[in-house]
């Protein structure tokens, strides 16, 4: 599409063309298209402005770029060239980048099941030192994994009130059960 197609398509669909306000965001514009193209993005001369109004003292100009002719106004990065910028005439047509809103979406667990763990303290073990957790918590992983699960499951401790995992249990619980 044009430029002005690929904005008015962005606001449409998304939100708008993609603003490339730091060196990071400019990776990830990198990262997301084919080496070897140029597409646009919402940078265009009337000022060297955002489309979307947001303001950036950011530049990632290829070399010789801006050249400034009278109808190269919009802007395209180049992947050919690290996603460096330069100017174009409007109406060429070029792939684009749009962005749009990051989705608040909470992480709910497909399901989720509690397990109750009985271990014995090995001598000078501390069951509640983070880093023994931690190790529990990879190698119960590794057990999962040799079982068939894959790599979604998610395990973690609960912590009691009092902010530790384990807890010594009394003798007539341990009868009891």
């Amino acid at each position: 599409m044009t430029w002005t197609e690929a904005q008015s398509y962005c606001r449409e669909h998304h939100t708008d063309l993609a603003s490339v306000r730091n060196p990071a965001e400019s990776q990830l514009i990198v990262e997301l298209s084919p080496v070897g193209y140029r597409a646009w993005i919402g940078l265009y001369r009337d000022s060297w402005k955002w489309s979307d109004g947001s303001n950036s003292s950011f530049k990632y100009w290829a070399e010789k770029e801006p050249n400034y002719r009278a109808s190269k106004v919009c802007v395209a990065a180049a992947f050919d060239d690290s996603g460096k910028w330069e100017d174009l005439d409007c109406g060429v047509k070029k792939p684009f980048i749009c962005y749009g809103p990051v989705p608040v979406v909470p992480v709910v667990p497909v399901s989720m099941k509690v397990i109750k763990v009985r271990v014995e303290k090995p001598n000078g073990v501390d069951l509640n030192d983070p880093a023994f957790l931690d190790a529990m918590l990879v190698e119960a992983k590794k057990n999962l994994r040799a079982q068939g699960l894959d790599d979604n499951v998610q395990l973690a401790w609960r912590k009691q009130p009092d902010g530790q995992v384990f807890h010594k249990e009394e003798e007539k619980k341990r009868d009891e059960l």
